[in-house]
């Protein structure tokens, strides 16, 4: 356990506590943190996940963890402050749009050196991210952005089917979520809400727990996307394989069904050197919930992510950009 890559995770709803999971039966990854809106909880010999999960879900926070909880209203910055920790997974939701930049610059100003992974989706939250190239890489952080199920794992899968073409016309992405119940992933949905045409980010965090009930009432559930502003289009065309008007991203998320309402793929279609058309498909399989799509690729990262810090190398990488090492 000494050689561990002793992990951190910011947020603790549903995509935090299923992290947690994850990380439970490695052997090459320890968590050792975590925290939320109301406290954290770090103890270097690693945490009980069930512990964190039951006081969170029974008290509102993993401060409240016997023993090793703190509560704090400003968990993030007494987290930095009071643990030692390899490297961070942002499970947060990115709402409103600037908030992973800001927690970007509380890890900048505090001095801590480490490895950051976040799961952004929004193009525009990217381009707040990348616009700090310079203070991350001054810092002595590696930040991998971008690096969940998609963006992420599909712009990776892209990234790399790019490679049979001389030229490449366009990626489509198209996912299927499904979760027996939103309430389990109420920052996550409130995000896809925010991507709907009559909504955008502000208005999607001012709703109730109640408006979105009602909002899925009136869709039984569904919640249908296109077009989205993914930044899986910036990705791309940052990795120099296409531009990002190429790049298309939208799905099916059903909030009361955990079978998938249609497979999650990318499909790249481009001319090959001899001239012909082509697409390459490729295709999540169903049983792979959301959590496991986004959770494992980027834990993936930062595992890639310590390993380019053993480098010497800081700055922001996204997953279009490197290969996730597989973590044990």
């Amino acid at each position: 356990m000494s050689n561990a890559i002793r992990v951190g995770v910011l947020g603790f709803g549903g995509l935090g506590q299923a992290a947690a999971r994850i990380l439970a039966p490695k052997s090459e990854m320890v968590l050792v943190a975590a925290a939320d809106k109301k406290g954290y909880v770090y103890n270097p010999a690693g945490l009980d996940t069930q512990n964190c999960v039951s006081a969170y879900n029974q008290s509102g926070s993993v401060g409240h963890v016997a023993e090793y909880g703190v509560l704090s209203n400003d968990s993030i910055a007494d987290l930095i402050a009071n643990a030692d920790v390899d490297g961070f997974f942002l499970a947060l939701p990115n709402l409103p749009n600037t908030f992973m930049a800001d927690v970007t610059r509380q890890f900048v100003a505090s001095g801590w050196q480490g490895v950051l992974v976040d799961a952004l989706k929004r193009t525009s939250a990217m381009e707040q991210i990348l616009a700090l190239r310079g203070d991350v890489k001054n810092a002595g952080i590696t930040y991998m952005t971008g690096c969940g199920a998609t963006p992420g794992l599909l712009t990776a899968a892209a990234a790399i089917a790019a490679q049979s073409y001389a030229e490449i016309h366009n990626v489509k992405i198209t996912f299927g979520v499904g979760i027996a119940n939103w309430e389990a992933y109420r920052a996550t949905i409130r995000e896809d809400i925010a991507h709907m045409p009559e909504f955008d980010v502000e208005k999607a965090r001012a709703m109730s727990d109640a408006e979105v009930e009602a909002l899925l009432d009136q869709t039984n559930g569904i919640i249908a996307l296109e077009n989205m502003e993914h930044a899986d289009d910036l990705m791309l065309e940052l990795a120099g394989i296409c531009s990002r008007d190429q790049v298309t991203v939208g799905g099916i998320v059903d909030t009361r069904n955990p079978k998938k309402p249609l497979s999650t793929n990318v499909k790249i279609t481009g001319r090959t050197f001899e001239g012909k058309i082509s697409t390459h498909t490729f295709t999540l399989g169903d049983e792979t919930s959301m959590a496991a799509n986004v959770c494992g690729p980027a834990f993936g990262y930062l595992k890639t992510g310590v390993w380019l810090q053993k480098q010497g190398l800081s700055g922001i990488f996204t997953a279009a950009e490197m290969m996730p090492q597989f973590v044990k």
